[in-house]
């Protein structure tokens, strides 16, 4: 048996304030929130749910709380570029989790907060 890499599912509070978010950050996201969304994520598809979709299928659901439940990594095509999504998205009122810096292991790297704590790593290979 053999199994695939299909999906990243992420469990939102506020399916609109997600949406928003994921849309700043380029990805294909539809205009209208719905229950269930699935956004093209690389060769994956991100699933953003609602708590009361999830809920809905699971009775033994209990909202996730924190940070650091799930990250997200997204590749920018310059240490310049990882520089100016970060500060455009703060500046959107997006949460900085860790300002740019020049990462020991060669990149330039940040990182972002989902409005639900998701954190969304920025790299690109330093020059």
């Amino acid at each position: 048996m053999k199994l695939q890499p299909s999906a990243v599912g992420i469990v939102v509070a506020d399916m609109a304030a997600s949406l928003a978010f994921y849309r700043s950050l380029g990805l294909a996201v539809p205009d209208e929130p719905a229950p269930h969304v699935e956004v093209p994520f690389g060769a994956l598809r991100l699933l953003l749910d609602t708590e009361e979709t999830v809920a809905s299928f699971d009775p033994s659901f209990t909202p996730p709380t924190g940070e650091g439940r799930v990250g997200l990594a997204l590749e920018c095509d310059s240490p310049a570029d990882v520089d100016t999504a970060y500060e455009r998205l703060v500046g959107e009122g997006y949460r900085g989790h860790l300002a740019p810096f020049d990462a020991v292991w060669g990149q330039r790297y940040a990182s972002v907060l989902d409005p639900d704590g998701v954190g969304v790593d920025l790299f690109a290979a330093s020059s």
